[in-house]
C-alpha cells in the first residue's frame, strides 16, 4: 500500500513548518517558565524603580526644532532618488537612448523639486514659509 501523502513533493516542507509552528511557541513558553522559576523576586520598592542610581528622569530641557526633521526628510528623499540612479548607471549601455532620455527627465524632476524646496525656504535655517 502506497502512502500518497508522504510521496507529495512538499511533504517535508509541511512537516518542518508544522514542527516549527509547535516548537517555537513551546520554547518561548518553556523559557518564560524557567526564567520565572529561577528569577529572584525582590519586592522592595527601590529595586523595582527604573534607576537604582544616577540622575533622576526629567523632561528634556531643549526641544528639537522642526527644521532638523525637514532637513532629514529632504535628505532621505533625495538619497532614495539617487539610489534609483545606480541601476541606470550599471545598465547604461544596455538601455541606450531611451534610458538616457528617461534618466534626464528623472534628473530634471529632481532639479525642479530641489528648486521648489529652495524657493520655499526649506533649506534656510531660520525661516520656514
Amino acid at each position: 500500500m502506497t502512502h500518497v501523502i508522504t510521496e507529495h513533493p512538499y511533504f517535508g516542507v509541511f512537516v518542518l513548518f508544522a514542527l516549527t509552528a509547535v516548537a517555537f511557541p513551546a520554547t518561548l513558553f518553556l523559557a518564560r517558565f524557567i526564567s520565572r522559576k529561577l528569577a529572584r523576586l525582590d519586592t522592595e520598592k527601590l529595586k523595582l524603580t527604573i534607576y537604582e542610581c544616577g540622575p533622576e528622569v526629567t523632561k528634556q530641557p531643549n526641544t528639537i526644532s522642526s527644521q532638523f526633521y525637514l532637513i532629514a526628510l529632504l535628505f532621505i528623499l533625495f538619497d532614495v532618488e539617487i539610489i534609483f540612479m545606480f541601476p541606470w548607471a550599471i545598465d547604461f549601455k544596455l538601455l541606450g537612448w531611451f534610458g538616457f532620455v528617461e534618466m534626464i527627465l528623472f534628473i530634471l524632476l529632481l532639479a525642479i523639486g530641489f528648486v521648489y524646496a529652495w524657493k520655499k525656504g526649506a533649506l534656510e535655517w531660520h525661516s520656514i514659509k
